[in-house]
């Protein structure tokens, strides 16, 4: 898969193409029914399959640490979206200078003359350009006029609730990962590369791997039972933290791991993290042995649900 990072990378070669719009949040089992007929149409064309997704995502330039929470990263996108089949993902910088774009220059200098769509698959309330002035129905019109078709995303159902990064959202914050499991069509995953801390673990007994989450808003906060691994390793168990740190006046969310019989070096590492459940809510604790002896409970925890998924 191809990745064009920024408009200003468009290159002649990247002319002609069957395209979908989004911000791909999660890339749950809707993305994929969308992608699936991407695909198809890209198959009847002869043309790539491409992805226009955007870095921030709107809403977190807009609102910032109100917007939604962010379920994925853009490393984590690019790697569900390549597994999906999609020749190549066009990675817009979503900046004040891109949102004033005029809609109809976003149509006819964007679409129709840098990337050549055939064939446009967006949600029918998908706005867009300055003041969210373009929508569904002025694409269809550019369609007509430019020779491109344009389809509107169908709602992908399970059971009576609509799949959407907003349900699976609510459902990541209720603790349900089985549920979130359902609606992604793949475990819930955080990532990151694992950096050097405070080292605090090491001194009461519990070293972790720490991990800069890189998003204004975290989906999750709390004590998880986890399962980590990283490029050619096994996977292995643990029980992860995902906040502030109260009790060490912690600043910046983050997520800390400490891995079950492993004493490796990761420092630098890119490893993921699947949440398989909650245990408790982050609080903040008296003492370091106070939070060491909730860690060891915290940890006992964790491993009595691996042992009787397990059995």
């Amino acid at each position: 898969m191809e990745l064009i990072r920024g408009i200003h990378n468009i290159l002649p070669s990247h002319h002609g193409c069957v395209l979908t719009i989004g911000n791909f949040d999660g890339v749950h089992r809707g993305h994929a029914k969308v992608i699936a007929s991407l695909l198809e149409k890209a198959e009847h064309f002869s043309l790539p399959a491409t992805v226009m997704t955007f870095e921030p995502q709107p809403q977190e330039l807009f609102q910032g640490e109100n917007a939604p929470a962010r379920l994925s990263l853009l490393r984590d996108k690019i790697i569900l979206l390549d597994e999906l089949g999609v020749d190549r993902v066009l990675c817009v910088n979503f900046n004040k200078q891109f949102a004033q774009m005029p809609a109809e220059d976003f149509i006819k200098e964007l679409l129709v003359k840098k990337l050549g769509i055939k064939y446009l698959v967006v949600g029918d309330d998908f706005c867009f350009g300055a003041k969210r002035q373009g929508n569904f129905k002025m694409l269809c019109e550019a369609g007509e006029k430019y020779g491109f078709a344009v389809v509107s995303t169908e709602s992908f159902m399970l059971g009576s609730t609509r799949v959407s990064s907003t349900a699976i959202r609510e459902t990541l914050s209720q603790g349900n990962f089985e549920a979130a499991r359902r609606m992604l069509g793949h475990p819930y995953l955080l990532s990151g590369r694992v950096a050097h801390g405070k080292k605090l673990g090491r001194t009461i007994g519990f070293p972790t791997a720490n991990i800069a989450l890189k998003r204004n808003v975290v989906p999750v906060r709390g004590v998880f039972a986890v399962r980590c691994f990283w490029q050619d390793s096994e996977v292995y168990e643990g029980v992860a933290n995902i906040g502030f740190r109260p009790t060490v006046n912690g600043q910046v969310c983050q997520l800390e791991v400490n891995i079950f019989d492993f004493n490796g070096d990761l420092y630098g590492q890119y490893i993921e993290v699947e949440l398989v459940a909650k245990i408790r809510d982050e609080k903040p604790f008296e003492s370091l042995e106070a939070l060491k002896q909730q860690i060891e409970i915290d940890a006992n925890e964790a491993k009595a649900l691996f042992e009787n998924d397990a059995g």
